[in-house]
């Protein structure tokens, strides 16, 4: 690692550039001892479509956002605390290569890198920082993740009940704890998730019926002859589908993301899109 680089003139710099690129909606990212460590463009698999992300990793967070222009301007920054991350490696396909899941406890997405290089890269290094990010805490690794979001182009039918086909008049909906593409009728109900929100999120029946089972179950342990409060009233909010939920987050990151290679260019491109410092 880089250590030796926390107190140095040129860490401070590639810090301040960062800052400068994401500009007055970035927040300030230099902290004592805080180490750029590496950057680079990675495509992240949002809600509609795959789109590049400009990723950069600290000693102690990773930060990404949409890109406006390469090096100069980035906006919707994100910023993770490394010592809540877990990566998981997924199976190559024809049509995916070199992606793996980054899970959190509020947010899991799936990122690919234009080489199987850049992905060990990428995984290695963010696994050392968190492996030294828990030592330095003595925090236990997170054990607690949400659920990736399905692409809505994986399926065309309601992933419930499995009747229901989408189209330009029958929106597609994401249950927010298991990540299912799902329609109107069967995402009805919500929940309240203490970890990805303060409000009640939309999920779909079958985790509905679970979520509550499972806070009656827990309210029972907890009673001791007082009157217990029902479910749906405790974390639970019942009513129609009507969008007022955002089911947009994704697609909010970054519109009008600049001219970007097609995902078979920038697999093939042979361009290095990573780099990482010593």
């Amino acid at each position: 690692m880089v250590d030796y680089l926390a107190n140095t003139e040129i860490n401070s710099q590639r810090i301040a550039a960062v800052e400068s690129c994401f500009g007055a909606s970035g927040q300030p990212l230099a902290l004592p001892g805080r180490v750029l460590l590496g950057e680079g463009v990675l495509t992240k698999e949002c809600r509609k479509k795959a789109k590049p992300r400009i990723f950069f990793l600290f000693n102690d967070i990773l930060v990404y956002g949409s890109i406006v222009l390469n090096k100069r301007k980035y906006r919707s920054q994100h910023i993770i605390p490394l010592e809540e991350v877990t990566l998981e490696p997924l199976p190559e396909t024809l049509q995916a290569k070199n992606r793996w899941l980054i899970k959190t406890a509020k947010k899991s997405f799936v990122v690919s890198a234009a080489s199987t290089t850049e992905r060990q890269e990428w995984i290695s290094h963010i696994e050392e920082c968190v492996r030294r990010q828990l030592l330095a805490t003595g925090r236990q690794p997170s054990t607690e993740h949400a659920a990736p979001w399905i692409p809505d182009k994986a399926t065309d039918i309601c992933m419930r009940c499995t009747q229901t086909r989408f189209s330009a008049l029958t929106r597609r909906h994401h249950c927010r704890k298991c990540g299912f593409v799902v329609c109107a009728e069967c995402s009805r109900e919500r929940f309240l998730l203490p970890r990805l929100s303060p409000k009640p999120l939309r999920v779909c029946s079958l985790c509905y019926r679970e979520l509550a089972t499972q806070k009656r179950e827990e309210e029972e342990e907890q009673s001791v002859g007082s009157p217990r409060q029902p479910a749906y009233l405790a974390g639970a909010v019942c009513g129609a589908s009507s969008g007022d939920d955002d089911d947009s987050d994704e697609d909010k990151e970054g519109s009008g993301d600049g001219d970007w290679p097609s995902r078979v260019e920038f697999y093939a491109s042979g361009v290095s899109w990573s780099s990482f410092h010593s």
